[in-house]
This record gives structure tokens, sequence and C-alpha cells, in this order.
């Protein structure tokens, strides 16, 4: 059964976007900056830092501009940034980025509630931003939500996710993270979503996005990794959810998905420890524990060792 994993994966870092966009309390932007600085310093090849998107949508990001021209930049790690249509990519231009994601969704309801458009208005400003983005050479990566299942339209046919996969991947993007956006899928279902997609996609060219709304968030990474796919979203601490998807919990934890890779010999180059940091730090900022499992058994490991010392002092 796990004979023929990767010997490496990408993970792609979400945390300081879809992480921090459902939280209702702002965090100050010198401290975004810090959060990213601080990421900077973990292995991460690849960072979603912001979403430039209208302050009405989501308002914790509204300092999209100040966050992207402020934060300490590394050329080995690719810094990206959510855009919703042109506009939004010519904010993310002047900052200097030269990687995008465009965001819509597999099914018609949650398309309308979350950007009140058709899939296929949707796919069409698609294409437009990414003819735009490759124009002046900057790369466009897609994120399909609701792709396992919608909170409003129920299961979503692999049929017409294959079909937008093919329709995106034609445009010029250069991946499609298929996105679990509020935790209904299990292990089958994603083996049976991603051997589907293998027959006519290249699996290097599809990642995956779960949540763990129901629990099931690394069991769907451990099946994706079997079936061949070799990115994977996460966001520090587990932080996330979907302001337009009732009941969606945060992103798969990125402490919990590495641990189990290292453990199972598949190598992330992410350095657990300076990780764990990361997600302490935004605790700290949060004023609330994160749900990631790895973070809260290390915090209580640590806690342990500092109580039998000074029983012993």
């Amino acid at each position: 059964m796990f004979e023929k994993l990767p010997r490496k994966v990408k993970v792609v870092e979400v945390g300081m976007r879809d992480g921090l966009q459902n939280e209702k309390n702002f965090i100050p932007t010198q401290e975004k900056i810090r959060l990213i600085n601080m990421l900077n310093q973990t292995g991460l090849e690849q960072i979603e830092i912001t979403s430039f998107v209208s302050p009405k949508w989501i308002p914790q990001l509204a300092d999209s501009l100040e966050v992207a021209v402020s934060i300490e930049r590394s050329q080995n790690i690719t810094y990206s940034a959510l855009v919703p249509n042109n506009r939004g990519l010519d904010s993310a231009q002047a900052t200097g980025i030269k990687e995008v994601v465009f965001f819509l969704s597999a099914s018609e309801s949650h398309s309308q509630k979350n950007i009140n458009k058709s899939v296929k208005e949707a796919i069409r400003i698609g294409k437009e931003v990414i003819n735009q983005a490759l124009s002046v050479n900057i790369k466009v990566r897609a994120n399909l939500s609701t792709v396992f299942g919608c909170p409003f339209d129920g299961p979503t046919e692999s049929q017409k996710v294959l079909e937008i996969c093919q329709e995106l991947l034609s445009a010029g993007v250069y991946e499609v993270a298929i996105s679990d956006t509020t935790g209904v899928a299990n292990p089958k279902q994603v083996s049976d979503v991603v051997n589907f997609l293998s027959h006519d996609i290249d699996l290097n060219k599809i990642a995956v996005h779960f949540h763990d709304t129901r629990g099931s968030g690394l069991a769907n990474a451990l099946a994706a990794l079997q079936c061949g796919i070799s990115t994977f979203d996460s966001s520090f601490g587990g932080l996330g959810g979907c302001p337009f998807a009732p009941g969606a919990s945060g992103n798969i934890a990125t402490e919990d998905l590495v641990y189990m890779f290292h453990g199972m010999g598949v190598k992330t180059g992410i350095n657990l420890n300076k990780l764990v940091d990361c997600s302490r730090y935004a605790q700290k900022l949060l004023e609330r524990k994160l749900p990631s499992k790895y973070l809260q058994a290390s915090t209580f490991a640590c806690d342990e060792v500092i109580a039998w010392t000074k029983d012993y002092l």
C-alpha cells in the first residue's frame, strides 16, 4: 500500500490568506508581515500571502497591498496572492508578485453565493485573468472549490470537475488545486475523484486542498498521496474556513500534515519546530488555541517538561 509513495512533496502554505480571512478581529498589518517573515524561515517553498479582493468581501485582508510590499522575500520561496478578477490582478502586479491564484466553484449555488456569478461566467472571467497574467509573465494557479460536495447543491459530479480543470489548464494555469471546501470528503471519495481525473490529466498539474470540518482531512490527504498527488495546501495551526460556506472549519494543519509525511519517509523540506513557533505566535495574536494536533501535543509536552523541572529544582 505504501511502496510507491513519492520521496518528496510540496506543501503550499495558505494560512495567511485562507487561514486569516475568516477571523473577525482584525490582525494588525505589522503582525501579518511578521508572521510571513517567520514562515520564511521554516523551509516552505510556497506561501499564499494575501488576497486582492474588495475589503467589503473580506475586511481582514484590506491591507493586502501593504503586506505584499513589506514582507521580506526569499529567492527560494514562491509568494502568491488570490485575485478574483483583472482589477485584483492589477493590484497584485503592482506589488511585484510573480504568481496569482484564481478561484472559482465547481457547484452553481456556491458560485452564486461566493461571487454572484454562474460557473460558466466565472470560467470566462478566469480566462481573462489568466490571459492578462501570462501576458506580463505572472504564473496562474487555480483553486476549484466544492469539488467533493457543496453545502447547497450536494454531491459534485466528477465529470464536471474534470471539464472545468481541463478548461483552466488549457487556458494556461499550471496547476489546479481541487478543494474540499466544507470538509465533506472521505478517503474513498478522494481516491475515486483523483483516479477519475488521472485518466485525462497529468496529476503533476493537480493539487489538493482539504478542510478538517469532520475530522477526515488528514486521512483524505493520505488517500491523495497514495493516488499520486504530490502538492498539498495546508494552513499553519489549522487556521481557516470559508465565509461563504456555513460550517467550514479550518484547513488541515500544516504541522499535522508535515508530521505525517516525515514519519512516512516523505520529505517536505519543512522544519517542524520553526513552523510550530509560527503557530504559537498566531495563537497569542488570536488569543485562542488553534486546532493543530501537533501544535497542541508539542505545547503540552513542553509544559510537562517545565512543570517536571520545577518539581525537581
